[in-house]
């Protein structure tokens, strides 16, 4: 029985930690193993992260552990593109005020709102050691020789000692190498002509860390001619800077890597200015860079996560929210199989449909990155053409923003409908445009739900270990879940209702993305956010009768969460 487990996972790094803490948090009766290659720490690429995976941390029940490390809040991104020098920020946090606060502290507030920006070798190890005390056995230093298989099953795992591991599942979570996916010949499709490079280093005392320290900060995004730049702090005195470029350009310059990287930094106003006192770790690294997607992650016995899954070019600092959702879902997947309450298949295609989006979206929008040398409003343009095939109508401003937010990885999970954020995207516009913001439910006195040409289908629905199975719609590439307020205010307004009347009838407490809304305050305020969502995207229709009292001018006092950069600015007085 010693080599014989109930989950086997191939990869110790956040994809294969998350669904091993995921898997015993809400089962403790599970055997699962991890086999790791290495021995942690070690370092890794991908240390910026977005919101959406502090979430995932703290459900894991890690976040405090993570927070203790002491690692920089990232707060938000500064962005250049294009044939303009003009620097954008994008804030986290509401109204783009970060609060310094005692650290460690807790995940409530406005540190909800935020990331963290981490030294993965501390990271990994963190994540896996937390695996480990939730009773994970890891075994590091352990190598997958060969993958025993059987069509489309996996029968077992040979190790590098000769020692055979027999599991029930298989979680391939082995990065670029997918151990398991080449066994099992899933091919990858590659959805882009790009094939890019990636060279890094670590610096000390690079300005940028010492300035802010270990509270709030922002990575820095700056686009070249040739491709782009990242500069990353990782703690008060560490930072992350890497060059991305494409490999035909790395040919055709005649150069070493490294002379590359250096000529890069050099020639950045920025970045230049930022390491002038810093010093070199020395730890220079090459990767190719290339974006891919497998054609299938799930099979009889066996699932792919994280980069064995795919891989989406780190423009957008997607690749570790892709990773941990993904990985998230994989656990509730097999949490569900073992429960044998739902369709096996459906489960299975649930999970490889949904994460496959996921990561196609953010390979397109990378592809435009390098491929359209452009101004920022062209980029805009294009990510307007991303979202409307995720089924959302949104303006480039609108659509920016949600890009920027990893906004991909929150809609398909089919939790939120893809308009639930778009009061602040409308916020965002109108501070681009400096005009009146346009809602589409001011001005109206009645509405009804409209479902005309709209296809039942089912969604999966993810919260505390359970995937439940809710109807959703589908019309014109736009989805409508029925969970939460969209089906509440679906539901009610299958009667035509006049503003007046809505405002007389009582909300329910309502749970919105796994949170219960509980405020009646603020459970109308989430219903008015969503009527907007609803009425936007179609599936509710507004109509003005005259003499009704109709839906009020509104101000939800949002500030703007995209404006030009202020630090650089700031820097150059106080320099000057």
């Amino acid at each position: 029985m010693k080599n014989e487990y109930d989950v086997a996972i191939v990869g110790g790094g956040p994809a294969g930690s998350t669904v091993a803490s995921l898997l015993l948090k809400y089962n403790p009766r599970l055997r699962v193993v991890v086999l790791e290659r290495e021995s942690f720490p070690r370092d890794h690429v991908g240390e910026s992260q977005l919101p959406s995976i502090s979430h995932i941390l703290a459900e894991m029940g890690v976040w405090d552990k993570v927070e203790a490390a002491g690692f920089p809040i990232k707060i938000g991104a500064t962005y250049r593109w294009g044939r303009t020098d003009d620097l954008w920020d994008f804030e986290f946090v509401a109204g783009g005020v970060f609060h310094p606060v005692e650290r460690p502290s807790r995940f409530v507030g406005q540190r909800t709102q935020t990331a963290f920006q981490v030294d993965r070798a501390v990271y990994d190890k963190i994540l896996l050691d937390h695996a480990r005390e939730l009773g994970c056995e890891v075994r590091e230093e352990t190598t997958v020789r060969v993958v025993e298989r059987n069509g489309d099953r996996v029968n077992g795992l040979v190790l590098d000692d000769g020692s055979r591991v027999q599991a029930r599942y298989y979680v391939d979570a082995s990065g670029h190498p997918g151990i398991i996916r080449r066994t099992m010949e899933i091919p990858v499709e590659i959805p882009t002509s790009l094939q890019n490079m990636a060279v890094w280093d670590y610096w000390r005392n690079a300005e940028w860390a010492v300035s802010i320290g270990v509270g709030g900060t922002r990575v820095q995004v700056l686009s070249l001619s040739y491709g782009w730049i990242w500069f990353i702090p990782l703690g008060p005195d560490r930072t992350s800077i890497g060059l991305v470029v494409p490999v035909s350009y790395y040919k055709e310059s005649g150069k070493r890597p490294e002379e590359l990287y250096r000529e890069a930094l050099a020639s950045d106003p920025i970045v230049s200015r930022l390491i002038r006192n810093a010093e070199c770790e020395g730890r220079f690294t090459t990767t190719k860079d290339w974006s891919f997607i497998a054609e299938r992650l799930a099979g009889q016995n066996w699932f792919l996560a994280g980069e064995s899954a795919g891989f989406a070019d780190p423009i957008l600092a997607a690749g570790m929210a892709l990773t941990h959702a993904g990985a998230r879902l994989v656990a509730y997947t097999i949490l569900e199989l073992d429960r044998k309450e739902m369709d096996a298949a459906w489960l299975r295609e649930n999970y490889s449909a949904n994460h496959r989006s996921q990561i196609r979206q953010h390979v397109r929008f990378a592809d435009f990155w390098y491929t359209a040398n452009g101004v920022f409003s062209d980029l805009k343009d294009y990510a307007q053409e991303i979202a409307g095939d995720a089924g959302l109508s949104l303006s480039p401003e609108e659509a920016w923003r949600w890009i920027g937010q990893g906004g991909f990885i929150e809609h398909t999970s089919g939790t939120n409908l893809g308009g639930c954020g778009l009061l602040i995207a409308k916020e965002i516009v109108g501070s681009f445009t400096g005009g009146e913001v346009p809602y589409d439910v001011v001005g109206k006195t009645h509405f009804v739900t409209d479902l005309d040409g709209a296809e039942k289908d089912w969604m999966a629905e993810t919260s505390a270990g359970r995937i439940t199975r809710r109807r959703m719609y589908r019309r014109n590439g736009k989805v409508l879940p029925m969970v939460g307020l969209p089906a509440f205010l679906t539901q009610l307004m299958k009667i035509e209702r006049s503003y007046d009347e809505l405002c007389r009838i009582p909300v329910p407490d309502m749970t919105m993305n796994g949170e219960s809304v509980g405020d009646p305050g603020k459970t109308q305020f989430e219903m008015l956010k969503t009527l907007e969502a609803l009425v936007s995207d179609g599936w509710i229709k507004g109509r003005v009768e005259p003499g009704a009292v109709p839906f009020p001018p509104v101000n939800f006092s949002f500030e703007a969460l995209v404006h030009a950069n202020r630090d650089v600015a700031r820097l150059e007085q106080v320099e000057g």
